[in-house]
């Protein structure tokens, strides 16, 4: 029977198939260090186990409106309203089984299929984003991230990408897969951009809480950005509550319609689950803080040890649990193709990576390589991960001398 050509051609997230072949290896008994996942390796606060088990025990078990139960959004709008200085009312938001399919909601409801409607989208970036421009039939425009600009981008490249068929810009902050930041007067002039051009902004602030240097600034949060922001949050980073599938999304127009793409799709978001996500906004946030600070000690470490290996320099990611350090120079010194297959190299060593190819093509002629590397694991890790990382690359380097 024919598979249609829209499902061949789905993109997906490499991480994960990754993670799939180094569990494999595992399973046949292979000593690997992974850092290709991005997942918290710390367990939920219990204040926030507790809330499911109550909501499980009170027999909060069946369907919930579309967009969410009120106490979960209402959560959520009181804390959109006090971190991005905006405000959210309760019947902006909508809640979903994670923040992802918000991504596919969010095309779908600013572009029309198959018209030519584009989207800019950062590169590298969130696979997803990719796929699910062209899954819903519009037009992949790429924005480069540059790494002398700390992975941000030239606001010249962006203007240089608007078009009359602009729809929808992406944008991520902090940044997967660099760890960047988008700075205040950056997000001014995008957003001036955006009011003049007339097209909506799809905020990806999963990792807002996970800032390591300043203090997180949302574009929603400018003058006339609130509107036409959609802001896309959610707990799984910040709360370790990746599996729990508890994400959100804000927008005054745009809410009635994810609600309807919910009742499509989902019928509506784990009902559990919303109770924990309540919970995990309005109690205590000191294990938060402590994952944060947690995760700035462990970047510390990771690009001290990563700028020790001979032939890769690694700059320091402002937020997020992931560095991107540039390998260009220890590719051509190993004598190999690409970061694919440094990434090759270094699984037979025992270390799990990815490659700048899983996160979007590179431009024509740009031939830096690069790596991301999750951190979202222990100090003793990160060490002997990076150590065989030095190992390997070093004395193959020293082979070929």
């Amino acid at each position: 029977m024919r598979i249609s050509k829209r499902t061949l051609g789905l993109g997906t997230e490499t991480a994960f198939e990754v993670l799939a072949e180094v569990n494999r290896l595992m399973r046949e008994g292979k000593d690997i260090i992974s850092f290709c996942i991005g997942q918290p390796d710390f367990d939920t606060p219990k204040y926030i186990k507790n809330a499911a088990i109550n909501a499980i025990n009170e027999g909060k078990t069946g369907y919930t409106d579309s967009a969410g139960i009120m106490p979960a959004r209402e959560a959520v709008a009181k804390y959109l309203s006090r971190t991005r200085r905006v405000e959210v009312k309760p019947e902006h938001v909508v809640i979903a089984n994670g923040a992802k399919p918000f991504i596919a909601y969010a095309i779908a409801c600013t572009t029309d299929y198959g018209i030519g409607d584009e989207v800019i989208y950062p590169n590298p970036g969130f696979p997803i984003y990719e796929s699910q421009i062209i899954a819903n039939g519009a037009v992949p425009v790429p924005l480069q991230l540059s790494e002398k600009k700390k992975f941000s981008f030239e606001i010249g490249e962006l203007k240089s990408r608007i078009s009359n068929r602009t729809k929808l810009l992406i944008l991520n902050t902090p940044h997967n897969p660099t760890g960047g930041i988008l700075e205040e007067e950056d997000l001014k002039e995008i957003a001036e951009l955006a009011k003049r051009h007339d097209f909506w902004v799809y905020s990806d602030e999963i990792y807002c809480q996970i800032m390591h240097d300043g203090e997180f600034k949302s574009i929603a949060s400018l003058p006339g950005m609130y509107e036409r922001t959609i802001i896309s949050d959610g707990a799984s980073k910040s709360y370790a509550m990746t599996g729990w599938r508890a994400g959100y999304a804000a927008n005054a127009a745009l809410a009635p319609h994810f609600a309807r793409w919910v009742t499509n799709t989902e019928s509506c978001a784990n009902h559990i689950t919303q109770y924990a996500l309540k919970e995990a906004l309005d109690g205590p946030q000191e294990e938060t803080r402590k994952m944060a600070e947690s995760f700035k000690e462990r970047r510390d470490l990771v690009v001290k040890l990563l700028n020790e290996i001979e032939g890769v320099s690694c700059l320091s990611p402002g937020g997020a649990f992931y560095v991107f350090p540039n390998v260009t120079r220890a590719v051509e010194r190993l004598g190999i193709k690409d970061s694919e297959e440094l990434r090759k190299l270094l699984l037979e060593n025992g270390v799990a990576v990815l490659a700048d190819v899983h996160f979007g093509k590179r431009n024509p002629g740009d031939n830096e390589q690069h790596i991301r590397l999750s951190y979202a694991t222990s100090k003793e890790k990160i060490t002997e991960g990076v150590a065989r990382m030095k190992h390997a690359i070093e004395t193959r380097q020293s082979k070929l001398a």
